[in-house]
């Protein structure tokens, strides 16, 4: 493999494996990631491998997601090819990636983040979906928002990438959907309604790709660092560590959404399933200062009524 050497960091050859999950939104993340790598490091394109691995949560989609293992169905493979030196980073969505990562392993960059909210498909907004409108989602969080705000819908589980969501709203299965605003951007989809994430809120990290690699690999983690947006690291890292303290599964309904810099501010939402009770709550901190996050979580947590409770903290 040779290279155009015209700076002295290309008069080697570089070579990174950078695994990924199969599916077309995730290899467009995984060419995201490609570029900029090579952006920053004046890298020719095929320095960056991408090594395409189909996770557990890919192959089974006839069930939802936390009956048949939750998040680790997104990581599992890649976790297993990281550890076994197959690949030497993987990109991630990061809104399904574990709270808890092992020791071993390193996010150690986060993507300038994209569009935070959710799009409506099948309607101009909530409010003009049908009465009784089935709404198909496999997400606790957007179900029970939905059914907060219009509890005559009924929940229709949907599972599969965007492509199969949006089939089957065209087939009948269900009115409408809701996906994520970034994830049809970066497949070049312009549909639907965006919502407005100070009335409904994502999910946390939503819009944020990022990138893991093994702890212990300096070298990796120096070339990622040079992609870190720092902005988007402190604000995905405050809805990760709410998430830690809440305690929460692929059963509990969570809506969170961090903005700012230096300062910020994070906003959260607990549901019950059924949308019928909401807890909100709001802190502002300094970046990187993850305690605040820590403290929200608890605070909502002992405002929250059984019916919101007994899904999380545990």
């Amino acid at each position: 493999m040779r290279f155009r050497a015209s700076t002295p960091a290309m008069s080697q050859p570089v070579h990174l494996r950078l695994g990924t999950r199969s599916s077309p939104l995730a290899m467009a993340q995984a060419h995201e990631a490609r570029a900029r790598l090579c952006a920053a490091h004046g890298w020719d394109e095929n320095a960056v491998e991408l090594v395409p691995v189909l996770a557990s949560g890919d192959k089974v989609q006839d069930r939802p997601l936390a009956e048949i293992g939750g998040k680790a169905l997104w990581t599992k493979e890649l976790d297993e090819w990281l550890a076994e030196r197959r690949i030497d980073a993987a990109v991630h969505s990061m809104k399904d990636v574990e709270t808890i990562r092992p020791d071993w392993l390193a996010i150690a960059a986060i993507l300038p983040r994209a569009d935070v909210r959710d799009v409506l498909v099948g309607a101009a907004s909530i409010a003009d979906l049908p009465k009784g409108a089935r709404v198909g989602t496999g997400s606790p969080r957007r179900g029970a928002q939905l059914l907060h705000l219009r509890p005559d819908c009924t929940v229709v589980p949907f599972r599969g990438n965007v492509q199969t969501r949006l089939a089957k709203v065209e087939a009948g299965d269900a009115d409408a959907t809701l996906l994520a605003a970034a994830g049809l951007e970066r497949l070049g989809l312009k549909i639907g309604t965006p919502l407005d994430s100070e009335q409904w809120l994502p999910a946390a990290a939503q819009g944020a790709i990022g990138i893991e690699c093994r702890s212990d690999d300096a070298a990796v983690s120096a070339q990622l660092a040079a992609i870190d947006h720092a902005p988007s690291n402190a604000q995905v890292m405050a809805e990760r560590a709410l998430l830690e303290g809440l305690g929460g599964t692929c059963h509990s309904p969570v809506a969170a959404i961090c903005t700012g810099e230096d300062e910020l501010t994070l906003k959260a939402t607990l549901f019950s399933p059924d949308g019928s009770e909401r807890v909100d709550g709001e802190v502002r901190f300094a970046a990187g200062h993850l305690l605040s996050p820590l403290a929200l979580a608890a605070d909502l947590l002992a405002r929250a009524p059984a019916s919101i409770a007994e899904h999380f903290a545990g």
